[in-house]
């Protein structure tokens, strides 16, 4: 009987061992940290400590497909990369990639305006026929028509069968005539070969540029409204 008394009182010992590790652990699980030689995940979202997500790094197939006032957008076709998002719940800019052989290849660290799209890209882009692009673009966006206010109305004018041409012309007459977004500078190398800085005015017509062009030669063109050139400095 004694040795029964013996053993009974080590496993209540040995269980009350147990219950406090499980439970200390169960304490100090949150405050671990856990460090690996090497991950393969599909996506990864980080979040702050009461679950708004701020940053996602996916491939293709998971990409996040952007998201605004805590809405997220319908599915679309994205690159990999990641995907950043403000307090809000605003897509705030990202950086992203893709490249093969038949469609051509492309890369870009963009920042978004606020409620709105990107306002400043820094991209490289080869096309299917092997040109090249890269360098840093501009743009002005509407203030008056955010990206959600913009998608529900591009929403509403195709389902009344408008023409694309003809709702951009509409968007432009509802903004004051002015785009609801238009490119302002390229600063880099262009298509055609040419290096240097290429400013538009705020309907987005090329006005000012200034670059070296394919042949080694410096030039500075001012353009009118209409793309007519109405005054040029070579080096000749």
């Amino acid at each position: 009987m004694p040795t029964n008394s013996f053993i009974l009182k080590l496993y209540a010992i040995s269980l009350t061992f147990i219950l406090g590790y499980i439970i200390l652990s169960g304490f100090t699980s949150d405050v671990t940290s856990n460090e690996f030689k090497e991950i393969t995940v599909e996506r990864i979202n980080v979040v702050e400590p009461d679950g708004t997500l701020v940053m996602v790094i996916s491939n293709s197939k998971k990409q996040h497909p952007g998201m605004f006032d805590g809405e997220v957008l319908e599915e679309r076709v994205r690159p990999p990369g990641v995907i950043f998002f403000n307090e809000e719940q605003d897509e705030v800019g990202g950086l992203i990639y893709y490249g093969n052989e038949k469609e051509g290849a492309g890369m870009a660290l963009s920042l978004d305006q606020y409620k709105n799209d990107q306002v400043v890209q820094i991209q490289y882009q080869r096309n299917a026929e092997g040109k090249q692009q890269y360098g840093l673009n501009v743009w002005d966006r509407s203030h008056t028509y955010t990206l959600p206010h913009l998608i529900t109305t591009l929403d509403s004018l195709k389902k009344q069968g408008v023409p694309r041409k003809s709702i951009i012309d509409t968007l432009q007459r509802m903004n004051g005539g002015k785009p609801i977004s238009a490119q302002r500078l390229f600063t880099g190398k262009n298509y055609d070969e040419e290096v240097g800085v290429f400013i538009k005015d705020e309907l987005g017509n090329p006005r000012i540029k200034i670059y070296i062009d394919k042949n080694n030669e410096p030039r500075f063109q001012i353009l009118n409204q209409s793309g007519e050139l109405v005054k040029e400095l070579t080096s000749e």
